[in-house]
């Protein structure tokens, strides 16, 4: 078992691009009626305390959603991020982060369904039982739902996603986040998307990639372009300097997603200059965004 815990980097300036990106992601899903799915290939422990010894160890939150947290300039779609996880924080006090599952609970209506996959032993068990205490706070307020809305499972996310596709409401959103510890995650991201296409064409799928020195990392995004069906967005955010081969000292990530709503750019296009400015570590801070089809000539912003 691969040791990553991404407890250790909960909050960071990935996390804040991530997560705001599954919100607005969320948001137009929400817009129609119809019941959807969302399936997380790689949910961590759904919820991560930012005073345990792991984030204490490494502080890459202060980088990341502490930068934003008193803020009073805010633009929209940051509000909506940083409003979401204030709401993990009643008493003020940045003490919790909620990871993807958290952040897709808390946007998701009744009707719509969580799927949750994990693998590494202790972060499967912290999922299990905190969608636990979250369906017992559901339960306590009265809250109930017609079958099971939320489920989690200690498996491969990657073996698990067929079963799933297509989704019976044929509306759904697949988040694809593996830790690319081992590069053969990169090999496993590229096919999965393209057997997901051929079972789910309509589908959304959003995949988080670090943005490293390593050439399995550099030609991710390329590959993933090359295996489109439908329109893309790919969308990377730089708070500095390039980390290692290895990730050590990571300081840019990006986000590729396949049949994003047409809102999402320009949604990314009005707050990504403050947020890169805000996150920045140096002047050499930035941010790309492109957008393309399998039928359409790619437009680059920055």
């Amino acid at each position: 078992m691969f040791s990553y815990r991404h407890g250790f980097h909960a909050g960071n300036h990935a996390d804040v691009l991530k997560h705001t990106v599954l919100i607005q992601l969320l948001a137009y899903l929400n817009q129609k009626p119809t019941p959807y799915m969302v399936i997380d290939t790689h949910a961590g422990a759904g919820l991560y305390q930012l005073d345990s010894d792991y984030a204490n160890k490494s502080g890459e939150a202060s980088d990341g959603i502490a930068k934003l947290w008193e803020r009073k300039d805010l633009p929209p779609a940051i509000a909506e991020y940083v409003a979401l996880v204030r709401a993990m924080n009643p008493a003020g006090k940045l003490r919790h982060y909620p990871g993807s599952p958290f952040i897709a609970e808390q946007c998701m209506r009744s009707e719509d369904r969580l799927r949750l996959f994990e693998l590494h032993s202790t972060d499967a068990k912290l999922l299990l039982e905190n969608v636990r205490k979250l369906e017992a706070h559901a339960a306590a307020n009265g809250i109930k739902h017609r079958g099971k809305r939320i489920a989690a499972e200690r498996t491969d996310g990657f073996a698990a996603l067929k079963a799933l596709l297509p989704p019976p409401s044929r509306r759904g959103l697949v988040l694809i986040d593996p830790p690319y510890e081992n590069k053969d995650d990169y090999r496993k991201v590229k096919l999965a998307l393209e057997d997901a296409q051929k079972r789910f064409a309509s589908g959304t799928y959003a995949v988080w990639y670090p943005v490293l020195s390593r050439l399995d990392s550099q030609q991710l995004p390329e590959r993933l372009k090359r295996g489109a069906q439908s329109d893309w967005l790919q969308v990377t955010l730089s708070v500095g300097a390039a980390a290692d081969a290895d990730g050590r000292g990571l300081n840019a990530s990006g986000m590729f997603i396949l049949n994003p709503p047409w809102t999402l750019e320009a949604t990314l296009r009005e707050c990504l200059p403050w947020l890169t400015q805000t996150l920045a570590r140096e002047r050499s801070a930035q941010f790309m965004l492109t957008t393309g089809s399998a039928a359409k000539p790619i437009k680059v912003s920055e």
